[in-house]
């Protein structure tokens, strides 16, 4: 396979002739006068990228790549906005060398030379950063330090069910190392395929499991961070009451801290018995009063996503007037069906009919969860035909949901029908827990070719304030890089912002790491 250096995955898996015509057809039967006329992507060799302005010394110079399309690949994340800049040959940021270090040495050796020479580092994973985390948006030079050469699981407790695994493995190749002993991490992110445990750990993403163990963070046991000032490992412990965590101070750090190398990750013996079920309501608050119950009663599904009427529509193909609940339990060690039966009983009492409910998968489960794989390379293609197809997503308390979401989803409209004319504001829990749901909204509108980043950019401001002014946070399991910077600092308590920045102050003294994450 090819990876895509413009927009999303392989170039391979695109969107075909068939599959776009079906998009637009859709998208044409809302918005008749639109324009679709199909804008291709520049070729590499097209555009004007600046020569290098630095080269690696000698004895690091077999790690580096000056290649243009390498270093194209490398500007940027997989946002809307990226694909559009891309597309339209906006490539102004672009790193000086990518550096594709084999072993933590390398990683050391990097940071001490970016450190003299005062040269940017920027850590890279899988690149598929929304909020531009891997983009050197900044004047001067920068190495784009890409992780995925250290990528094996270098050890395996299976008395313990953890492992240590380097942080540049993307997740297939993860998965593929741990099945033959019957493990898994199951941490599935949307960008499983094209995303690695060192960037799930830098962003503290969110994965697989809508309840219990929706973060990175729920999984990790310990790691190894390469910083500027030093190597900082942590003890395996199951827990510590030791003082601050010294994982959470590098969890979420976006790189702006250190590089983190290799963890040890707490593992799960590989399900055996799964049941899904679809529930739909016939009026939206009862679906979120369900929702709700069921994620304070100790069940603790699997998947536990709430898709409102027009994202069930959209991306389900379902009609349903108050939305779709899609539920999901798993074990390795026994039957779920108890457990279904008991989360579909809270539904039902709350007027859910199920559609739905099998060992395999249903209809509305197995369609979303096929459409949500494809969403990806979908945005793509419509970005390609001058749409605003984009997501943003955040958290609040249940005791708020109401008043936030109609808050969120009214600025979200203005701001579309103000810039665009028209648009439309989907919504679906992907994450639930006891005191709150995780809403992440879609939002599509008709662009203007030229215009489509900035008219985003307004729309994004717009719904950013509606979020912060109304009690939620600028990301859930995003992370925050640059393009969140503005909200993140409004969130954060003002002098947490002074003892991170004493931290990196210590940990990365020349300012090298990251410019611009989380940090000035």
């Amino acid at each position: 396979m090819t990876r895509s250096w413009w927009g999303w995955g392989d170039v391979e898996q695109r969107v075909g002739d068939a599959e776009a015509a079906e998009l637009v057809s859709r998208a044409a039967a809302l918005l008749p006068d639109h324009d679709f006329t199909v804008h291709e992507p520049p070729s590499p060799s097209s555009l004007s990228v600046a020569s290098p302005r630095v080269a690696l010394p000698t004895a690091l110079e077999a790690l580096a790549s000056t290649e243009v399309t390498d270093r194209l690949a490398h500007a940027r994340g997989k946002a809307f906005r990226d694909v559009v800049r891309n597309l339209e040959g906006r490539v102004e940021h672009v790193p000086d060398i990518v550096a594709r270090p084999r072993q933590e040495q390398d990683v050391v050796d990097l940071l001490d030379w970016c450190a003299d020479e005062q040269v940017a580092a920027v850590p890279y994973g899988g690149g598929s950063s929304v909020v531009g985390g891997v983009e050197p948006r900044f004047e001067g030079p920068a190495v784009s330090i890409d992780l995925t050469a250290m990528d094996q699981v270098l050890e395996i407790d299976r008395t313990s069910r953890a492992a240590r695994v380097q942080a540049g493995v993307l997740g297939p190749h993860l998965e593929d190392q741990l099945r033959p002993h019957e493990l898994t991490l199951r941490h599935f992110p949307q960008s499983f395929e094209f995303s690695t445990l060192g960037g799930w750990l830098a962003t503290r993403a969110g994965g697989h499991f809508a309840t219990l163990y929706t973060h990175i963070d729920d999984l990790t046991e310990s790691m190894r961070v390469v910083t500027p000032a030093g190597i900082s490992e942590s003890r395996r412990l199951p827990g510590s009451g030791a003082g601050p965590s010294p994982d959470r101070m590098f969890l979420g750090s976006e790189g702006s801290l250190g590089i983190i190398t290799e963890a040890w990750m707490r593992l799960q013996d590989r399900p055996h018995w799964q049941e899904t079920a679809s529930v739909t309501f016939k009026t939206y608050a009862r679906a979120v009063d369900a929702t709700r119950e069921i994620a304070q009663s100790g069940l603790f599904p699997t998947n536990c996503r709430l898709l409102d009427p027009m994202e069930a529509f959209l991306n389900a193909g379902i009609s349903a007037e108050g939305g779709v609940l899609v539920l999901a339990f798993e074990s390795a060690d026994h039957p779920v069906d108890t457990w279904l039966a008991r989360a579909v009983a809270i539904a039902e009492s709350h007027g859910g009919e199920v559609q739905a409910k099998r060992d395999a998968g249903d209809g509305a489960a197995s369609s979303w969860k096929s459409s949500f794989i494809r969403m990806p390379y979908q945005r793509d293609a419509m970005a390609q035909r001058s749409m605003i197809a984009e997501t943003f997503e955040t958290a609040c308390t249940w005791d708020r949901f109401e008043t936030f979401h109609a808050a969120v989803t009214g600025a979200a409209q203005e701001a579309l029908e103000r810039v665009c004319g028209i648009g439309v504001v989907t919504c679906r829990f992907t994450h639930v827990y006891p005191d709150g749901p995780a809403p992440y909204y879609g939002v599509y509108a008709p662009g203007r070719w030229g215009a489509l980043v900035e008219q985003w950019d307004e729309v994004k401001a717009a719904v950013s304030d509606a979020i912060i002014s109304n009690g939620g946070t600028i990301t859930h399991h995003h992370a925050v890089g640059r393009d969140h910077r503005p909200s993140y600092d409004l969130q954060r308590p003002d002098v947490f912002a002074a003892a991170f920045a004493g931290a990196k102050r210590v940990l990365d003294p020349e300012g090298i790491l990251n410019p611009g994450v989380l940090l000035g």
